[in-house]
């Protein structure tokens, strides 16, 4: 199964040079890459989609949208639908991440639906699960992993479930430097497994992949990714530095055999 490693980029790129110096430099950065053996995306903001897309179609990286609403088309004012960046050339797209989930009340029922919507319009969705720091002191990681994992997969089929990936992000760890230990982070990855088996079967949850996001950098990648056996990183902040981002890719490259 073939490693992922995810930019998401949030909301910054503030201004049309800064978003073209930051091109120019993710091109430039690339072109030292040795040999790539991992898929790349990036998830830009929604305005820079088209800009991104037709940027890199030809560097083999993938764009993502960080965001989507669950409704194809209508009176939803401010919102962004699958369809629409499907036809900017989009393949992936975020959904549920920990703030989304803060800052804009999303519940594990809203992700389902927009986790349909994206599969309804042939995306690769990328759900974002993860306790807070009150629920690791609690004990409760389980238990919170457990309910957005099943809530979010309702009525989601057999036939979809190898595209959906997923990412344990603990709400604890994003922007903070502190990250899980390779245990923490193998057992959340076991636990969501066995939720994908019990539903769909081993063979088909072999093929999903899960992989981690949170304080991710080049000095902690082989304790979060490579320990755990995970499948790939979702990126924060340093993706908003191709060299940083990309040492992240080089990284993993090295491991593949």
């Amino acid at each position: 199964m073939q490693k992922i490693i995810v930019g998401n980029l949030k909301m910054n790129l503030l201004t049309l040079a800064e978003r073209d110096r930051y091109l120019e430099s993710f091109e430039r950065e690339l072109k030292n890459l040795p040999e790539n053996k991992v898929e790349i995306v990036l998830c830009p903001p929604a305005v820079h989609l088209e800009k991104f897309g037709e940027k890199l179609k030809t560097q083999e990286v993938a764009v993502g949208a960080q965001n989507i609403f669950w409704e194809e088309r209508g009176s939803f004012t401010g919102e962004i639908s699958s369809l629409m960046i499907k036809n900017l050339g989009c393949k992936y797209v975020i959904i549920g991440h920990s703030e989304r989930r803060k800052y804009f009340q999303e519940t594990n029922e809203i992700v389902n639906a927009k986790l349909k919507a994206a599969l309804q319009t042939k995306l690769m969705p990328i759900v974002c699960v993860g306790e807070s720091q009150e629920e690791r002191i609690a004990g409760d990681t389980a238990k919170v992993i457990i309910s957005q994992v099943n809530q979010g997969l309702v009525d989601i089929p057999i036939s979809k479930i190898a595209e959906v990936i997923f990412a344990y992000e603990p709400v604890w760890a994003i922007g903070s430097g502190v990250i899980p230990t390779e245990d923490d982070i193998l057992e959340v990855k076991i636990t969501i497994k066995k939720i994908l088996v019990e539903k769909y079967g081993s063979s088909a949850a072999e093929k999903v992949r899960i992989i981690y996001g949170g304080s991710v950098n080049s000095k902690t990648v082989a304790q979060v990714c490579l320990a755990p056996q995970m499948d790939g990183v979702l990126v924060g902040r340093e993706s908003l530095i191709p060299s940083e981002f990309l040492k992240i890719v080089e990284i993993l490259n090295n491991h593949i055999a």
